[in-house]
C-alpha cells in the first residue's frame, strides 16, 4: 500500500503541525484520511499524539485500518464526510483538537481503482462517488439533468470554456442511449471540442470529469462547511493544514484562513476590541507548492497547493 500511495508535500505538512502536536495528549483530526500515508506519518513523528481519522469511503477506511491497526487506540477511524468532523468529536467526547489536516481531492485508491469511474484515461462504469452507499453517480446525473443545469455545472466546477459545447452533444447521445462507462463520454467530449481547445491543457475530458465528480460529491459546499467548522474546533495554538489540487478548492480554502487572520474592527477605532481581533495567523506566504524533485517522484503532487494557519484567539461572542 505505501508503494501505491504516496502521500503529498508529506514532510512539510508535518513540519507545519509539529508546534502544535509535540503536546501532550494532543489530537490530530485527519479529514480526509484516504489510504493513511499522511496519517501513519503523524502517528510516527508525534509518539503522543490521538489521531482521528475520517472518511466517507469504507473500502478506503478498511485499507487504512489495516495500515493504522499497530498504533493500536491511538488512531480512531470513523466513517463521515469531512464537514462532519464536529459531529464525530462530539461523539467521541473531545472538545477541541490540536491539529487539522485536509487532504482533498481524489485519493490514489480512487483514481486507481478502475470500476470507480474517477479516471478518465481508462474506461470504467460512470460512478465517481466517494461513498458507494449513498447518493448518485456521474451517469445518472449525465442522463437526467436539465441540458442548463448541466452547463453550469461544466463551468463553475470544471471551469469548462466549452460548456455549451460539450453538452449540446451529451443530450444528442444520451437520447439515443444512456451513458454507463467512461470511455463513451471521453470519445465524446473530445468529438465535440474545436482543434484549438484540444492542443492545450492535457486530456480534453479532465474538466468535465472533475466538474461531475464535484457535483456527486457535493465537494465544494462540503468544503464550504469544513474549513470553518474545522476552525472552530482548533484548540488556541492549535494548527491547519489544507492541501487541495485545483483552483476552486484552493480559492475556497483562501477566503477562509483570510478572513480568519483579518480584524473586523470597523475603521478609524483607537483600539480595536478583541472581539474584533484576528483568531487565526497564516502560516504560508500564499499557497505553497511541491518542489521540483518530489512532482518528479510523484506526478499526483503537481497540482498541489499548500495552506495552513494557527488558531490564536478564542471566538469572542
Amino acid at each position: 500500500m505505501s508503494q501505491r500511495h504516496v502521500p503529498v508535500m508529506l514532510q512539510r505538512c508535518l513540519d507545519l503541525l509539529a508546534p502544535a502536536l509535540r503536546r501532550p495528549g494532543a489530537v490530530v483530526a485527519d479529514c480526509t484520511l484516504g489510504l493513511g500515508g499522511h496519517s501513519e506519518a503523524l502517528l510516527d513523528r508525534f509518539p503522543e499524539a490521538r489521531l482521528i481519522g475520517l472518511d466517507r469511503d469504507k473500502e478506503a477506511l478498511r485499507l487504512s485500518g489495516e495500515r493504522l491497526a499497530p498504533y493500536g487506540e491511538r488512531a480512531t477511524l470513523v466513517h463521515a464526510v469531512y464537514d462532519e468532523l464536529p459531529e464525530v468529536l462530539d461523539r467521541l467526547g473531545i472538545a477541541r483538537v490540536q491539529g487539522v489536516l485536509f487532504d482533498l481531492g481524489v485519493s490514489s485508491m480512487q483514481l486507481d481503482e478502475a470500476d470507480r469511474g474517477f479516471a478518465y484515461a481508462q474506461d470504467a462504469p460512470l460512478d465517481m462517488r466517494m461513498d458507494q452507499t449513498t447518493g448518485i453517480g456521474a451517469a445518472e446525473v449525465l442522463n437526467t439533468y436539465p441540458a442548463g443545469e448541466l452547463v453550469r455545472i461544466l463551468r463553475a466546477y470544471g471551469e469548462e470554456k466549452q460548456a455549451k459545447r460539450i453538452v449540446a452533444a451529451i443530450v444528442r447521445e444520451r437520447e439515443k442511449e444512456p451513458f454507463t462507462t467512461s470511455a463513451r463520454l471521453v470519445d465524446l467530449i473530445r468529438d465535440a471540442l474545436p482543434q484549438a481547445a484540444k492542443r492545450t491543457g492535457g486530456n480534453p475530458a479532465k474538466r468535465t470529469f472533475q466538474a461531475l465528480r464535484i457535483e456527486v460529491n457535493g465537494e465544494l459546499s462540503v468544503l464550504e462547511r469544513a474549513i470553518p467548522a474545522a476552525v472552530k474546533v482548533l484548540d488556541v495554538g492549535g494548527r491547519i493544514a489544507v492541501l487541495s489540487y485545483q483552483s476552486l478548492e484552493d480559492r475556497l480554502v483562501k477566503q477562509v484562513l483570510a478572513a480568519g487572520a483579518a480584524s473586523t474592527a470597523p475603521p478609524g477605532l483607537p483600539v480595536v476590541p478583541e472581539r474584533y481581533q484576528p483568531r487565526l495567523k497564516l502560516l504560508t506566504r500564499g499557497a505553497e507548492l511541491p518542489t521540483e524533485e518530489e512532482i518528479a517522484d510523484n506526478r499526483r503532487a503537481a497540482p498541489a497547493r499548500l495552506r495552513g494557519a494557527e488558531r490564536i484567539r478564542e471566538d469572542v461572542e
